[in-house]
């Protein structure tokens, strides 16, 4: 599993403030953390950045380089900003992302195609979040369509179908899914991404890393490629990586109907096996899941 660390970010106060004061200080030392900590790519997500976008995020790239070879992943929703900002990268970016809106993919998407970039292919349409794996489909083949007339391959795509959190949008959890099951028959070949810390988005801190484990096991099963991570997650990282192979056989398990008795698993193992019930949807979520 690919990781692109998430905490590069103008909501960190501390990296706020180092992106607003122009200090390479602080940035520079997050770079280098996440690459020690397992990072492959680096996101680089400046927000909306509507007034200093174009000049802040190549100054950020440049930053970055300076110390890290990563690949970094560009993520603002100023196109500009994008634009210039490809012009000073040094390894093959990622733009994060182009959503699945004419006014937004006819204009990034040749941006995208003149500088050989990969990008993110969001499942955000017109009417906002698809309500299920069809409506993602339908989507997916527009947008890529649009990619490949621009002479982007599929190769260079990255399908985006949106994580949301368990706490409200439990379902939609379950079409994430169903659709990445889609992907390799509808558009061979892309790749794919997604925030996964967006399912934890809601419920108490501490429960927090064990919700982003466990659905990136199952979204992996699926295909995911990629996830954007927390660094600071050691254990997700060793997951990733194919350190925890006991972990992983015992979400498959579940996910195949096969789920131990309890009670015969280590407290560890209860966790996430009661986390992998939550997230299939067989027990209701509710911020106390694991201790019933």
């Amino acid at each position: 599993m690919i990781l692109i660390g998430e905490s590069l970010n103008v909501i960190s106060k501390k990296i706020g403030k180092a992106f607003k004061e122009r200090d390479p200080k602080p940035i520079q030392e997050e770079a280098l953390f996440q690459k020690a900590k397992g990072m492959d790519y680096i996101d680089i997500n400046l927000g909306p950045a509507k007034k200093e976008g174009k000049e802040l995020m190549p100054w950020v790239v440049q930053v970055v380089q300076e110390v890290v070879d990563l690949p970094l992943v560009l993520d603002t929703s100023n196109i500009d900003a994008i634009e210039a900002a490809l012009k000073v990268c040094k390894v093959k970016p990622l733009i994060n992302s182009i959503m699945c809106r004419k006014e937004r993919y006819e204009r990034m998407i040749p941006i995208a195609a003149e500088h050989g970039a990969d990008f993110i292919a969001l499942m955000w349409g017109p009417e906002g979040l698809p309500r299920d794996e069809n409506e993602r489909a339908a989507l997916c083949v527009e947008l890529i369509y649009a990619a490949n007339e621009a002479g982007i391959p599929n190769e260079k795509i990255w399908v985006d179908g949106i994580v949301t959190p368990v706490n409200i949008q439990q379902p939609q959890l379950i079409c994430l899914m169903e659709f990445m099951k889609m992907i390799p028959d509808m558009t061979p070949g892309v790749k794919s991404t997604c925030g996964l810390s967006n399912i934890s988005n809601g419920p108490p801190s501490h429960l927090r890393p064990i919700l982003n484990q466990t659905y990136m096991v199952m979204l992996e099963r699926y295909g995911m490629y990629s996830v954007i991570s927390d660094p600071l997650d050691e254990k997700l990282t060793e997951i990733a990586k194919g350190k925890r192979p006991d972990i992983v056989k015992l979400i498959h398990d579940i996910m195949d109907g096969n789920t131990p008795e309890i009670k015969s698993l280590t407290k560890e193992m209860q966790d996430y096996a009661k986390t992998a019930n939550v997230i299939l949807g067989r027990t209701l979520y509710s911020d106390s899941w694991l201790d019933i």
